[in-house]
């Protein structure tokens, strides 16, 4: 299964990569999490709130992976590594990351791919009955696990064929699918008697139900949608050749990320309160309400239905193969691994885990860890703990244990392109960045009610640093 060290490999075109990025930063958090939030914080006064939190937090970690990245051109474990062997923990930390996140992730792809055909199968037939239609299918030993072994494939196939040929291929046409498929579901929202309603709740500024929880929110969304903190920016920063421009690229892939936030909203909200429809957080929103919606639009409801479930699974497709690759890299770096048996090695463990997560709705609803089932156990561990603080020790490590003439040259591609925001960008990621995530950070791990799963995840990371040189 090991063979000689091959050369690195490569995007093929600037669209390739920067939609491979973008599919990496859109996800389910895109789709559900930040219309609830916007809607639920004051609407645009949110948004405001957010698109600052973006430019200054966002975009300048975003910036900082791709540089390491490159500069590297290893994966998370190998970029740390190189760069002082004290800080591998940092790279094994993000490694785990995505592969507990891909403990439960494709068990919600698994869903999203089986209400494509559900619509089409009964499903919006008795819109009184859509929830509990959810909580029998979710909780079933087999059918759900089918769905995500399916969905699992559909990774492994693509990772499998590398980097240009397989990430970068399929994201060039995931992406813009992605986008037009919303763009129809926007426009038939807006088409309907009362989607003003959902206008107003998503984009009327009200700032009075603005707070310091509603920063916090914005911070923390700016943060994690972006897949920051987990090592995918870092791997595909690895890629990336020598004449690109990271400022530019940084940009763009966040202003992509942002704009899918929004145009999902529009795709939900308008339709959800022109048939009275109330929203609501997590996956209620996504299969629950919003079948509901398509329900209630007669003929035209499966085909709509079938397109925003396409819509889901795209968005969650571009974000769990590059969760995929995450391991996938670090095994072909790391232990000289070839990219087929690593991809099929990562993703047999990875279904192991899924299994758990999946069958922890039903048959194993009784078996829990510190209080919680498989699939939250890998949630939390990952969002209340190791995403916030993988990203916090990223920004440390960029700011206080990289040279600066260093990363200078880095962005710039040794001064043959200019980035007058350097000074700006490297005194946020020093000094600003660090604080602020620690504060989301600090503020979730305490959110967390299970204090033994708190204890356990934080003792993870406590061990990588203790043993990081023999990492």
């Amino acid at each position: 299964m090991q063979g000689e060290k091959a050369q690195r490999e490569h995007w093929g075109t600037r669209f390739g990569f920067l939609m491979a990025a973008a599919g990496s930063a859109v996800g389910l958090g895109n789709i559900w999490r930040f219309p609830y939030l916007t809607g639920e914080n004051g609407g645009s006064a949110f948004i405001i709130i957010y698109l600052i939190c973006i430019l200054v937090v966002g975009l300048s970690i975003m910036v900082a992976e791709f540089t390491v990245g490159r500069r590297t051109s290893l994966a998370a474990v190998g970029a740390y590594k190189s760069q002082n062997r004290n800080w591998t923990f940092a790279g094994v930390l993000g490694v785990l990351s995505a592969f507990f996140i891909m403990g439960f992730y494709p068990v919600v792809g698994g869903w999203s791919l089986a209400y494509m055909l559900k619509s089409v199968t009964g499903l919006l037939a008795a819109p009184e009955a859509i929830g509990d239609v959810f909580g029998a299918f979710i909780s079933a030993p087999i059918e759900p696990l089918v769905w995500t072994l399916l969905y699992m494939l559909l990774n492994v196939v693509i990772v499998a064929r590398g980097v240009s040929a397989g990430i970068e291929k399929a994201s060039s046409v995931l992406m813009p699918t992605l986008f037009v498929l919303l763009v129809i579901i926007i426009f038939k929202g807006l088409s309907l008697a009362g989607a003003t309603a959902g206008l107003t709740y998503l984009f009327k500024p009200d700032w009075s139900q603005v707070s310091g929880a509603t920063v916090l929110a914005a911070l923390g969304q700016s943060f994690f949608t972006l897949s920051l903190g987990m090592g995918c920016m870092i791997t595909y920063g690895s890629y990336l050749k020598k004449d690109e421009n990271i400022p530019s690229n940084a940009v763009t892939v966040v202003s992509l990320d942002t704009l899918v936030a929004i145009m999902a909203g529009l795709a939900m909200f308008p339709a959800m309160f022109a048939f009275g429809l109330e929203p609501d957080a997590g996956p209620g929103l996504v299969f629950v309400v919003v079948p509901a919606i398509f329900a209630h639009m007669g003929a035209i409801g499966p085909l709509m239905s079938i397109i925003f479930f396409a819509a889901l699974t795209i968005a969650a497709l571009t974000s769990s193969m590059s969760l995929l690759e995450v391991v996938v890299a670090y095994l072909i770096d790391e232990r000289n691994m070839d990219r087929k048996p690593a991809t099929w090695l990562t993703a047999g463990v990875m279904t192991v885990l899924c299994t758990l997560s999946s069958l922890s709705m039903g048959a194993l609803s009784g078996v829990t860890l510190f209080g919680v089932g498989f699939f939250d156990l890998f949630d939390i561990l990952t969002d209340k703990i190791f995403l916030g603080i993988g990203g916090m020790l990223l920004a440390i490590f960029v700011g206080w244990f990289m040279k600066k003439e260093d990363l200078r040259n880095e962005i710039t591609n040794d001064g043959t392109l200019t980035f007058g925001l350097f000074e700006v960008w490297y005194n946020i990621i020093k000094y600003v960045i660090p604080v602020a995530i620690f504060i989301v950070a600090v503020m979730g791990i305490i959110d967390i009610p299970q204090r033994g799963l708190m204890l356990f995840g934080l003792a993870i990371i406590a061990v990588l640093m203790a043993f990081s040189k023999k990492l």
